[in-house]
């Protein structure tokens, strides 16, 4: 397998040495808006540490090497933070650049120059930047480009997200992970990256575990491009269906073939931003296991017991990152 050198938030590593990978997952998140509420709620940086060394400390004693943070850059990241997480932990951390889909991102200020003319180059010059020089003044270079479309569609702004993401994509070699809502536009998302000129094995589409159907899953594997179920664990809420649902569709997807194309993660926030989450009790059962630990504790045993051999799941927690990352852009 080919060797590429990748970005983590305290230098580069080859491919071939991430070992097994998360390729979904977020140390901190806030939805934009956040920064309004300290007062109420302050920045805690301790806290935010504290919290990401604990979780990454277990993932380690599990064997885990690397952590993909998917926070695009309207939702609270912070590279320096990542990189005290890393060296305290040992693990690696790739943290990403791009946008998040219109709905839920901060979309007014890229909305308003586009209204005055084309920003093409304004956001190519942002993505290339952050892959090649660092974010901001902190030195830590982003490893993944972050991009989402809404339900049921790709809005004009998104589209103009993707091909931004695609061209910088081409330049650099850097792997793209995509949000989609709600179990939707996988197909889409794929077949707009790639007549931009991507490679479809640089192409990760992200929530598929959101929709159970098997044309859905089948139409975007038919792309040639990694499908990401990584929201196990997040289950009855925001569109997700309960795993119990998931796992059929996860085993007969590799019993179809397609182990070589599956990546597993959980989305899971370590730390929100903001206020504490006031989660009603009726729910709490359904995130018991949104944790990084679930796919070890409870996913690869019950896909072990539908017959997936530990070679599959290997395959899907070990060899796919590498290759992702490896692949020609």
């Amino acid at each position: 397998m080919e060797k590429t050198m990748v970005n983590t938030v305290t230098g580069t590593v080859p491919s071939n040495e991430l070992g097994t990978t998360l390729m979904h997952e977020h140390i901190v998140y806030g939805y934009p808006g956040w920064e309004g509420d300290l007062t109420i709620a302050p920045f805690d940086r301790a806290a935010i540490v504290n919290d990401g060394v604990a979780v990454l400390e277990q993932l380690k004693i599990l064997g885990v090497k690397t952590y993909v943070d998917a926070t695009a850059l309207d939702g609270g990241r912070f590279p320096e933070i990542y990189k005290e997480i890393s060296e305290k932990t040992g693990i690696n951390i790739i943290c990403s650049t791009g946008y998040y889909y219109e709905g839920e991102g901060a979309t007014a200020y890229w909305k308003f120059r586009s209204s005055l003319g084309d920003v093409s180059e304004e956001l190519y010059e942002l993505l290339m930047t952050e892959i090649t020089i660092g974010i901001q003044k902190t030195g830590v270079k982003a490893g993944v480009l972050k991009v989402g479309s809404s339900k049921g569609v790709i809005t004009g702004y998104e589209e103009m997200m993707f091909r931004a993401v695609a061209r910088a994509q081409k330049e650099t070699g850097v792997p793209i992970i995509t949000h989609t809502q709600e179990g939707t536009m996988g197909p889409e998302q794929a077949r707009l990256l790639i007549s931009e000129g991507v490679n479809p094995a640089k192409i990760q589409i992200g929530h598929m575990s959101d929709s159970l159907d098997m044309a859905y899953q089948l139409e975007t594997l038919e792309q040639g491009v990694y499908v990401s179920w990584d929201r196990m664990g997040l289950q009855g809420l925001v569109g997700c269906p309960m795993d119990e649902q998931r796992y059929p569709v996860i085993i007969d997807l590799i019993k179809k073939g397609f182990a070589d194309k599956l990546m597993l993660s959980h989305d899971y926030i370590i730390h929100w931003l903001g206020r504490p989450l006031n989660i009603p009790e009726n729910a709490l059962p359904l995130i018991a296991n949104w944790h990084p630990t679930h796919l070890f504790n409870n996913i690869i045993p019950a896909l072990k017991e539908g017959g997936v051999t530990d070679e599959q799941i290997q395959t899907i927690i070990h060899k796919n990152p590498q290759r992702l990352f490896s692949a020609r852009a």
